[in-house]
């Protein structure tokens, strides 16, 4: 059996998988994705993308694809709970104040055809059967269209899933809360009094009652909804057991009266409310990311999102240490920085799923309208909003040097650049890391790493920043911002710098 060796080996195309290996390509680090489906899994899942993640596709270019493939239907801000107060997103200046409408299948569209065009390949139908790894790397094998394979890499990365094989193999504890809710979701034509509405909040779309019935539905293309469900056959049935037709009918009529009825169901899957993480995301020379390390309920539209900024994180230092840039020490930072923001996700998820239970007795109803109340108050609104946004996030900063910015994402500023207007975002479309330098000095402590920061003089056309040069991480967060300590930053975050350079790469005069 011939082994083939790559970089990365990553295990599942989903949302994770598929951003990981497309930054790992751009990069230029050779990386594997194997799935064990045929093809794309066509069901839309995953329903939106929150504000973080828009900018973070932003970064790459790949926003505008994306939209191009949304559902036209513009949600009125975020949600907690589904309680009856939008969440003002706008309130992090943010450029995407709205989550978007974007089943998972369009996403991973989007990101695949990125990685075809980046030379990176999804091996279909190719199961993982086995995993090795010693001090240099991890031999895997499996089984595909032509045979049994192996496949050997420096590193493997999990994105295979809630019941990922990778963490079975290896012998991961998940602890955790075991399900007490059991949903199912559904792509399908639906006839009757259908709600097309192109915009609204999320709360006017949640039907409850007091036996336990739940539907959410929402518009998907070509004259498909789908809806997420529960009631009490849904909470007795198997994981794997299909969803009927039914089922969902006996729903609707609880929710929805004689108004809507099942006229074909698409595509349909279960889930429940099992809130599980991993303690340790690396073990060994295997990472884990998106639903491989983390489940939890749907509530909020988190999953997706978070998988997504998992991968945003642990690829371009993955790209790094395979370089030779940067030590293994700084994949150290994917633990101390990804664990607590999951860790916060899966806390907000379990006491969503307690005020939205259609339960009206003890307390619950009033404790609905306690934090009603509350999300009216601007403060606690925007709190909420850049929490469920993703826009909240202050990465851990052990650099010298403070500043308001430290650890913030990047604002994506209006820019001057040799008298062209360009957003911050126009200038990280590469993957690399970027010193915007907003003085006419040049920063010539920074020449050391021009083959991997660019560094870029610009005029600030909007926006305030407080400093006067700043240093950005690859995947969008602020890890200097004036002051001393930058030629330490940059050996931090990029590795040793190489003495012999004589320039500073994409300067602007």
């Amino acid at each position: 059996m011939n082994v083939q060796v790559t970089g990365v080996i990553v295990v599942g195309a989903g949302g994770a998988g598929l951003t990981l290996a497309t930054e790992l390509a751009l990069a230029g680090v050779p990386a594997v994705v194997l799935d064990r489906l045929p093809g794309r899994n066509l069901q839309s899942r995953a329903g939106a993308i929150q504000p973080r993640t828009a900018e973070m596709l932003a970064l790459r270019g790949l926003l505008d694809g994306a939209l191009g493939r949304s559902i036209d239907y513009r949600l009125v801000g975020g949600h907690f709970a589904g309680l009856p107060v939008p969440l003002d997103y706008a309130a992090w200046d943010t450029r995407y104040p709205h989550p978007v409408l974007l089943p998972q299948d369009q996403l991973e569209a989007v990101l695949e055809d990125r990685l075809t065009e980046l030379g990176g390949q999804v091996l279909r139908e190719h199961r993982l059967t086995g995993l090795d790894q010693d001090a240099d790397g991890v031999t895997i094998s499996m089984t595909g269209p032509g045979g049994d394979l192996s496949l050997r890499g420096r590193y493997l990365v999990a994105c295979d899933g809630a019941h990922s094989s990778v963490r079975k193999i290896v012998g991961a504890d998940f602890p955790g809360e075991a399900a007490t809710v059991r949903m199912g979701t559904a792509d399908l034509l639906l006839t009757g009094d259908v709600d097309d509405s192109s915009t609204g909040h999320i709360s006017s779309r949640i039907h409850t009652t007091p036996e336990g019935h739940f539907a959410m539905i929402t518009p998907l293309a070509n004259g498909l909804h789908k809806i997420i469900f529960s009631g009490p056959r849904t909470m007795l049935a198997e994981r794997d057991a299909p969803v009927t037709a039914e089922e969902v009918r006996e729903v609707l009529r609880a929710t929805h009266g004689g108004a809507l009825d099942v006229a074909e169901i698409r595509y349909s899957s279960r889930f429940s409310n099992a809130s599980r993480q991993l303690e340790q995301y690396r073990h060994g020379r295997v990472f884990f990311a998106g639903d491989s390390a983390h489940i939890h309920s749907p509530a909020g539209g988190q999953g997706l999102n978070l998988g997504v900024q998992d991968a945003f994180n642990l690829g371009w230092k993955l790209a790094a240490v395979l370089r030779g840039d940067a030590g293994e020490e700084l994949l150290d930072t994917y633990q101390s920085e990804r664990h607590p923001v999951a860790a916060r996700v899966l806390a907000l998820t379990r006491a969503q799923g307690v005020v939205m239970g259609p339960q009206r007795d003890g307390g619950l109803g009033e404790l609905r309208d306690v934090l009603t109340d509350l999300l009216r108050l601007p403060d606690a609104n925007r709190y909420m909003a850049g929490v469920m946004a993703g826009l909240d996030l202050c990465l851990p900063s052990p650099d010298a040097s403070a500043h308001p910015l430290l650890g913030l994402r990047m604002p994506d500023l209006d820019l001057v650049v040799d008298g062209e207007r360009v957003r911050f975002s126009d200038l990280t479309r590469s993957g690399r890391g970027v010193l915007l330098n907003l003085t006419d000095a040049p920063l010539a402590v920074a020449a050391p790493w021009s083959d991997r920061v660019t560094h870029v003089r610009a005029r600030a056309e909007s926006g305030e920043t407080g400093a006067e040069a700043i240093l950005v991480r690859p995947d969008g967060y602020v890890c200097w911002a004036g002051g001393a300590g930058l030629a330490e930053t940059l050996t931090r975050w990029f590795g040793s710098g190489d003495l012999a350079a004589d320039g500073i790469a994409g300067e602007a005069a």
